[in-house]
């Protein structure tokens, strides 16, 4: 019996951003592709992976949000985690096989000072099972293949490192650890390094981000949840393009200006310099009140210097969104 074919999604305009709480399993394009499904969209994007291993905030980015999407691989991110004591995997985490154990003998003293000492600008050097390219392939890849290859080290910056629980007796010693860092950090290498300087090893069991930017777990949705809910429901639970840059210097032109800013031209006026401006235009009309986001700049001797640009046909898409 032949299998009836399978229907054709009809793909659609879809702009803003979805906070999506990731599963475990799953990798962050696999989460991105079942979210892009669900909304039909046509153009998606996430703004830097989290292992498969790992769960939490995961900001996926739609149609014109996508141009902005490169704001968040660079913000700070907070992650939850457990470091497993006395035992060392081959990736550094539950995924890997166990490579050594040894005896956790340390003392809470000992832990104080290792936090103490984690916390702050230190170096890591990049694990093999990572999506790090050297020579124009994943180290992940090398690493299936039975070869390690030199890797130097990287500087990172540990803002806060908090002890949440501490387990150092019977079967299963571990330090569980929340963790506000800098682009760039692996948190299974900051476990590792830790347990190694304990004098133990150890790997993650347990990896959750909590927080990205400005963005909290408490504002994610799960994959069953958007699964669960009618289509219409979905696309209200998207955060409009200019979510991802709350944290830039707004300004609004009037129309003519507006209109001059969107082909890529300068503007002038008295404004102070700024790295990261949000640039707004008028409203569209008395029914949608509201700025209009026509883009990013930044300002510089009183001039207003174009960034990235929302096109015409993604601003009225936005004001006028497809069903």
């Amino acid at each position: 019996m032949t299998a009836a074919p399978r229907a054709r999604v009809q793909r659609r305009p879809v702009h803003g951003v979805l906070l999506l709480d990731k599963p475990l399993g799953f990798s962050s394009n696999q989460a991105l592709q079942k979210a892009k499904w669900l909304l039909r969209a046509e153009k998606a994007g996430h703004t830097g992976t989290l292992d498969p291993l790992a769960t939490g905030v995961l900001p996926l980015c739609f149609g014109a949000a996508t141009k902005f999407s490169q704001l968040h691989l660079d913000a700070d991110k907070t992650y939850e985690t457990v470091v497993r004591l006395g035992v060392r995997t081959s990736t550094a985490d539950a995924e890997g096989e166990v490579v050594q154990t040894r005896p956790v003998t340390c003392t809470v003293g000992q832990v104080v000072e290792v936090l103490d000492r984690f916390t702050g600008p230190i170096e890591q050097v990049p694990p093999m099972h990572s999506a790090l390219k050297k020579d124009g392939k994943a180290l992940y890849e090398y690493a299936r293949e039975g070869e390690t290859v030199e890797r130097a080290p990287r500087r990172v910056t540990i803002h806060d490192l908090e002890l949440l629980d501490m387990q150092l007796q019977g079967d299963a010693p571990s330090l569980r650890l929340r963790v506000r860092c800098s682009k760039g950090t692996y948190i299974r290498t900051l476990g590792e390094d830790m347990s190694e300087a304990l004098g133990c090893g150890g790997h993650l069991t347990m990896l959750r981000r909590v927080q990205t930017g400005p963005f909290s777990t408490e504002q994610c949705l799960t994959v069953e949840a958007l699964e669960a809910m009618p289509e219409a429901e979905r696309l209200q639970r998207l955060l409009p393009v200019q979510s991802l840059l709350a944290d830039h210097t707004g300004v609004t032109l009037d129309a003519d200006n507006a209109g001059r800013f969107l082909s890529g031209m300068r503007r002038r006026g008295a404004w102070p310099d700024a790295p990261h401006v949000a640039v707004y235009g008028p409203p569209a009309d008395s029914t949608r009140p509201g700025a209009v986001l026509l883009g990013s700049a930044h300002t510089q001797a009183g001039e207003l210097i174009p960034g990235r640009l929302l096109s015409p046909t993604e601003i009225q898409q936005i004001l006028e969104p497809a069903t």
